[in-house]
């Protein structure tokens, strides 16, 4: 909740009120601009961008001042170390130390220090305590693995003089040309350039400097903001100067780019230097509590991952700019043509993107693909692949800003059974505290949170509770005690504990860079500590960006201080994730033996974020247009590494009419986080108070994720092994088709060949689903068949119908039994759903653990591939044995397979009435019957073999 409504003095929060409450009422408007900056009042953005002007402008007469020291060359195990001198005068050049890193992985990183800075042979203004190093610990917050040097990377002896080749990747297939005067870098696939650095002679590293007091009149360069800035009456001290990085990457002959989110905008990035349907701002990376945010918007938001993807047909790269300070980033489309008398044939659209940091080194790693696939791996191998969270965190969530006492709570879980639908969270904002002060409960209205907590653990349920980064400072509160007496807060730019205000007006700020500070918060999480919370219970991580009401841009001054001595400039937008990264480890150490999967939502984050939890996109409005926009948001996460991502069903801001509402629960469940929540100011809306059909028709769509956890849960345990996204844009299950690059309000879940298209339009009764290949795709629920590559398709969606397709050659693994939670689900026998593709054949996966332990990473799971030709179905075995294997096998041993149905089943199969089973270990095959269902009106014929009797986690096959 980025509720804006600051813990200030009555009138100012009266004053708030009437705000917020014409806000709610013309929502759209609402997002106060003049309290982010744009980037004309951003000194460094500014200047970034009046450099590109300015080389852009002199054409081919501009001469870049940065050139790689020939001499300095080094290459040594796959990595290459030089010095590029900056030019500033005649008699002055900058050093600027170099490292190019080839890893095994095929990816390759380049890193640009400053020299000076590194010796600490600066000086600081102010009497700084600051770092007078660039900021260089990003890597440890954001880098787990994947940095093994190549052992085949080689020069090129035949490179001509003045460039230095390298030869690396996969069979040497990659390389890297770097030219040394200027200085500029191609990177290669197959001998074609994908990625290319400073073509444009846009690369920036501002040097330090010794602030001259009265410049010489002649001085070109505007030092306005070079020493200090202010900005909402605030102002930047600047004790470094100016330390800027920028540098141009350039995709040759790619249309489309992606990622780089948190933005509400499409998926395929837009221009930013103006035009028709384009930006005029840069895309601005810089963690920020936006309040009743903008659509369609370059503007900030509340997290950043600075990875962007390229993709045309048959190929993706991409580029990850590993800086934690603020980033802005402009993308420029040019169209070239081979022949200039060609008249546009031929010609080929190039990327161009402009990228700029606050502070801290140029560090930026190349992937050259080719596949999605090989992006998602690549990248995942570095920042970490998704957590795999317990099985309750990817069912249904039902929050609001408050459920206002623990009798509220049992209240709302007892109508959930009675109008008999299923859920698995409910969750507490922060009134449930005493007077805003985390890790206490309202005296007054939570009397009893074990007695809560107790009657959802007799439905497997759990709660989620709110907890911030902000610690109340009032006398006698022992958290605020402990982390004033052991120092473990944010310091203001003198050293003191800094002070700002959040919801519980004055407050000091935890400083989870701290290892001490994370070993406290964890330690507060203990049963003995945290008195009244029982095992059912797991943490939400807000305002982490962190939300400063009376901040500059809402957040924190960035001259304040940090562990290790760096300022806030250094470390913004990853402060939020170390934040998560300590509630993680808490969660892990409750109790000495009691080992389970943490869940920790949050809304900030940045890259590796994903390996700690879920995060959501934030303070949305209850609107069809942002009900429109959590799609592209939600698919653009998955593909810059965070799958594990959702929007608040119905919108936090305002009262959704009963369609929206509708509509966006039928949208909902496509998220691989699906949970509703609202402000406190809405009326009351959990599903059984919609009224009929609005209650039976938002019922039968969360039954209808319930009845898909087992493709979810297997989707989520893909992701959480090579890091694809759960669920998937167009472009990135049919990178040959073009046509679909630009989609993005469609969806594909997983591996599994379901094709969602949610309504979010008002009063519309179908909807378009393209389809990009010549495959049979059948309507889920009565198996219309629509075939036909590369055009759309009329759907009818009424507004009880989720418009939901399967794709042939699938299997798809289900639960049919509707429970009231995930967890007493977990001895259901499955239905296998077979999807036969225009040769007859199909194929999917399922994987099963106990969905609470750690015990899979020791064997204790069910991994089986299925697979359908020949007339027959087949069930072998993914996994691989492990200390816990069979413990968990003979545990899952009575959970069967109840049903399959087989979709497009052949028309001959109507004279048989039976199939052969056969078991591995049983004594002889046995038979199970067969249903035929032959259909008209363009619906496929479908067969249903019940009780086969096999086993889940056993080997068989089944002859039709």
């Amino acid at each position: 909740m980025a509720r804006s409504l600051h813990a200030a003095p009555r009138w100012a929060l009266l004053l708030s009120l009437v705000i917020l409450l014409s806000c709610l009422i013309s929502p759209g408007a609402a997002v106060k601009h003049e309290n982010f900056k744009k980037c004309d009042q951003s000194g460094f953005c500014k200047r970034n961008r009046a450099y590109a002007d300015d080389v852009y402008a002199k054409g081919s007469s501009w001469s870049s001042p940065y050139e790689l020291d020939s001499n300095s060359i080094q290459f040594k195990d796959g990595q290459l170390q030089g010095v590029i001198l900056k030019t500033v005068s005649a008699g002055e050049k900058v050093r600027l130390p170099l490292t190019v890193s080839f890893l095994e992985s095929g990816v390759a990183r380049v890193v640009v220090d400053e020299e000076k800075r590194t010796k600490g042979d600066i000086e600081l203004r102010h009497e700084s305590k600051a770092r007078k190093q660039r900021y260089n610990e990003a890597g440890k917050w954001a880098l787990v693995g994947g940095l093994e040097l190549s052992k085949s990377a080689s020069l090129d002896p035949e490179t001509e003089a003045g460039v230095t080749k390298v030869l690396y990747g996969p069979e040497q297939k990659f390389q890297a040309i770097i030219r040394h005067a200027p200085f500029e870098v191609d990177f290669q696939r197959d001998g074609e350039t994908h990625v290319k650095f400073n073509d444009r002679g846009y690369l920036n590293v501002e040097h330090w400097r010794a602030k001259v007091d009265e410049p010489k009149e002649d001085q070109a360069e505007d030092q306005s903001t070079w020493w200090e800035e202010s900005f909402g009456g605030n102002t930047d001290s600047k004790p470094k100067g100016p330390e800027s990085v920028g540098l141009d990457i350039t995709f040759p002959g790619y249309v489309h780019v992606f990622g780089i989110p948190e933005h509400a905008d499409s998926l395929s990035l837009k221009e930013t230097r103006g035009g028709s349907g384009n930006h005029d701002e840069p895309y601005r990376l810089y963690n920020s509590d936006v309040f009743e945010y903008e659509l369609n918007s370059p503007m900030t938001l509340y997290g950043a991952i600075p990875f962007m993807q390229a993709h045309r047909k048959d190929s993706t790269v991409g580029v990850f700019w590993l800086n934690a300070a603020e980033t802005w980033v402009d993308i420029v489309k040019s169209k070239t043509s081979a022949n200039p008398l060609s008249l546009g044939v031929g010609a080929k659209t190039t990327t161009q993107t402009h990228w700029f940091s606050e502070s801290g080194q140029l560090d930026v790693f190349v992937f050259l693909g080719p596949t999605p696939q090989d992006l998602s791996k690549t990248y995942g191998e570095l920042t970490g692949y998704t957590q795999l969270p317990q099985q309750f965190a990817i069912a249904y969530h039902q929050c609001r800003w408050n459920y206002v006492t623990d009798e509220d709570v049992k209240d709302v879980d007892r109508k959930f059974d009675r109008y008999q639908i299923p859920y698995d969270v409910i969750w507490l904002d922060i009134e449930y505290t005493d007077g805003k002060k985390y890790f206490t409960w309202d005296p007054l209205t939570f009397p009893n949170p074990e007695g809560m907590q107790g009657q959802l653990d007799e439905s497997e349920r759990k709660l989620v509770i709110i907890l911030d980064p902000h610690i109340k400072n009032e006398a006698n509160y022992p958290i605020v005690d402990d982390l004033k007496s052991k120092n473990l807060g944010v310091r203001n730019k003198d050293g003191d504990l800094y002070e700002g205000w959040c919801w519980p007006g004055s407050s000091h700020w935890v400083d989870c860079f701290n290892p001490a500070a994370i070993d406290w918060w964890a330690s507060l999480f203990k049963y003995d500590k945290f008195k009244g919370t029982l095992r059912n219970m797991f943490v939400w991580n807000d305002m982490n960006e962190p939300s400063v009401f009376n901040g500059p841009e809402t957040t924190m001054p960035k001259d304040n201080i940090h562990y290790g001595d760096w300022e806030h400039r250094d470390i913004h937008n990853v402060n939020g994730m170390t934040l998560v990264n300590a509630t993680y480890k808490g969660l892990l150490e409750r109790k000495k033996g009691e080992v389970r999967r943490p869940f920790v939502l949050t809304r900030s984050f940045y890259a590796g974020t994903q390996r700690l939890g879920a995060m959501w996109t934030g303070d949305n409005q209850a609107n069809w247009d942002h009900l429109a926009a959590s799609l592209p948001m939600v698919l653009n996460n998955g593909i810059a590494g965070f799958p594990f991502a959702g929007a608040d069903v119905g919108g936090f801001f305002g009262n959704p009419s009963k369609d929206l509402l509708t509509r966006w629960y039928q949208a909902g469940i496509w998220y691989p986080f699906f949970r509703a929540h609202a402000h406190i100011d809405t009326r009351r809306r959990e599903p059984y108070l919609a009224g009929e059909p609005y209650t039976a028709i938002i019922s039968q769509a969360i039954r209808l994720r319930y009845q898909l956890l087992p493709a979810w849960y297997t989707a989520f345990h893909e992701a959480s092994v090579n890091g694809t996204p759960i669920v998937r844009p167009q472009y990135y299950v049919h990178p040959s088709d073009e046509h679909g690059f630009a989609l993005d309000d469609q969806l594909y879940l997983g591996s599994t060949g379901l094709l969602a298209k949610p309504v979010v339009t008002e009063g519309a009764t179908s909807v378009d689903i393209y389809i990009a290949d010549d495959e049979k795709y059948y309507d889920y629920f009565d198996y219309t068949v629509y075939q036909g590559g590369r055009k759309k398709h009329i759907v009818p969606a009424p507004l009880e119908k989720v418009p939901l397709l399967m794709q042939g050659g699938h299997i798809i693994p289900r639960k049919d039994r509707p429970r009231r939670s995930s967890g007493l689900m977990k001895w259901d026998p499955y239905t296998l759903v077979v999807t036969l593709d225009k040769n007859g054949q199909a194929e999917g996966t399922l994987y099963v653990d106990d969905g609470e332990t750690f015990d899979f990473e020791r064997g204790a799971y069910i991994h089986r591939r299925f697979s359908f030709s020949d007339s027959t179905l087949a069930s072998e075995n993914l996994g691989t044995k492990g200390p816990k294997t069979a413990e968990y096998l003979k545990a899952m041993s009575g959970v069967r397979v109840e049903k399959i149905v087989i979709v497009d089943a052949p028309q001959q199969w109507q004279e048989k009435s039976s199939v052969t089973v056969i078991e591995e270990g049983a004594k002889s095959g046995s038979t199970a019957p067969l249903e035929f269902h032959l259909q008209q009106n363009g619906k496929a014929p479908y067969a249903i073999v019940k009780n086969p009797g096999v086993g889940i986690g056993k080997t068989w096959r089944i002859e039709f």
